[in-house]
């Protein structure tokens, strides 16, 4: 019997993605859903797709975008971009740079089809699995006793089945070290489904975690797979699981217990077998102490607890991350290798971090694309907010006083570049609006901030 096709469809408009899922699976084709970039990158490395369908314009990472990373690890898969009629000439520049077409809005779902079926007539070759992905280049490691001793807690719990969560900071690595397990499991030839708990609304992560049957709801114009379901013999990433809310808790729960869910509006329950990883920056005993999670759901989460530690607490791995992130971004994007003086490795171990080794790839990354005669100096990294952050004295192991000085400083010259948006600043550091917010409390900087802001007015 001849294997469906899959199609992974990519717009931020759900309505549209409901359209075309629904044309497409009448042709008895297998249909992915993403509604970002991100998470259709996600999709892709999580198993074989054999086209992409994508809108040219949509918030953070557009088709464009998409588009070019896809061309780095699958070149060879074909991609239609659908486009409005003020971005034609976008989805023009992007098949002469080897997408196969375009549709313009509206458009008419029997041309989709036709032009679908004409590009999969011709042989299309699959993503990798995932198991050829080499594990060193997806994770975040380093040479520091914490960092083997983690290393070696993910190979002793990743042939076995039980449930992990997975505790550190925004930006320490959670998602890659899930990957890792997965990877190295006996579920690895099966999806690898992430869920953003924490960016996701309240009002629509049930319907993405558990689904739903058509006229469930308005708009609920046919039956929609969950994200619990697509994970079936595979794993299940719930990542800033601290953030939902108490009714998804106990939904949660229930199906911890029993492995089975029901879509929204449906009578039956649908067994699932799959691995639950879950991972958070918030302290969730603090959390079951203060009543705003479940203490029973924590423990089934918790059956093995990995916590990362954040960059400030493992300096001596930032040389060799500064090395492998200068390299890798140099040999993907063409450009001659960049050189780290002792100079830029010293400011780099010295500097607090406050958005971990993201915020230190990020830095590097652009540092690479600024720096002259392919040297790497201080003055090239944007950190911050500022063009060049001042060289820290060196800090004694156990000072942490002068650590999270450090930090909440860092903290301050961000929302003060940004006028003390917190959204606009966690932009600046690299970490998530979530992170500056607790750190803004853990430091105490709102209030300082909104007195500042209020001696200036008066």
């Amino acid at each position: 019997m001849q294997t469906k096709r899959t199609i992974l469809v990519v717009d931020d408009d759900l309505h549209i993605l409901e359209v075309i899922e629904a044309r497409l699976s009448s042709m008895d084709f297998r249909v992915l859903k993403a509604t970002s970039g991100q998470e259709a990158l996600d999709l892709l490395k999580a198993g074989a797709v054999d086209l992409v369908i994508t809108d040219v314009r949509m918030p953070g990472m557009g088709g464009m975008d998409l588009f070019h990373e896809i061309q780095t690890f699958h070149a060879g898969l074909p991609v239609i971009f659908l486009t409005a009629y003020g971005t034609i000439s976008d989805a023009v520049k992007a098949v002469k740079a080897g997408a196969v077409d375009y549709l313009t809005k509206p458009f008419d779902g029997r041309d989709l089809v036709l032009k679908v079926k004409e590009i999969l007539r011709k042989p299309v070759p699959h993503l990798p699995a995932q198991e050829t992905i080499s594990p060193k280049h997806e994770f975040w490691g380093g040479k520091s006793a914490s960092m083997r001793e983690l290393q070696d807690l993910v190979e002793r719990i990743a042939p076995s089945d039980v449930n992990v969560l997975i505790l550190g900071e925004s930006g320490v690595g959670k998602e890659r070290v899930a990957r890792l397990i997965h990877q190295k499991g006996p579920r690895r030839l099966f999806p690898f489904v992430v869920v953003d708990c924490g960016s996701t609304p309240t009002g629509l992560l049930e319907s993405e975690l558990f689904g739903h049957v058509r006229g469930a709801f308005t708009h609920a114009i046919r039956d929609k797979k969950g994200l619990i379901e697509a994970a079936e013999r595979g794993t299940l990433f719930l990542d800033e699981i601290g953030n939902i809310s108490p009714e998804m808790q106990v939904r949660l729960l229930r199906f911890l217990e029993d492995r089975k869910i029901r879509r929204i509006g449906d009578l039956r329950e649908i067994p699932v077998n799959c691995r639950v990883i879950a991972a958070t920056n918030v302290d969730l005993p603090e959390d079951v102490e203060a009543g705003n999670f479940r203490e029973d759901l924590y423990y089934r989460l918790r059956v093995v607890t990995l916590r990362i530690p954040p960059l400030r607490e493992r300096r001596e791995d930032i040389p060799l991350l500064a090395q492998h992130f200068l390299q890798s971004f140099c040999e993907s994007q063409n450009l001659p290798p960049v050189r780290l003086p002792q100079e830029t490795i010293r400011w780099l171990s010295e500097y607090p971090w406050p958005g971990n080794v993201r915020e230190l790839k990020n830095a590097l990354e652009a540092g690479a694309v600024l720096c002259r005669e392919s040297v790497l100096r201080p003055s090239d990294l944007h950190l911050s907010g500022l063009p060049h952050a001042p060289l820290k004295p060196h800090v004694s192991v156990g000072d942490s006083l002068s650590l999270e000085e450090s930090e909440r400083n860092a903290i301050v010259r961000a929302l003060q570049q940004a006028g003390w948006v917190q959204k606009d600043a966690a932009q600046l550091l690299g970490i998530s609006r979530r992170a500056i917010n607790y750190k803004i409390k853990k430091y105490g900087i709102e209030s300082s901030g909104k007195r500042a802001s209020a001696e200036e007015t008066d």
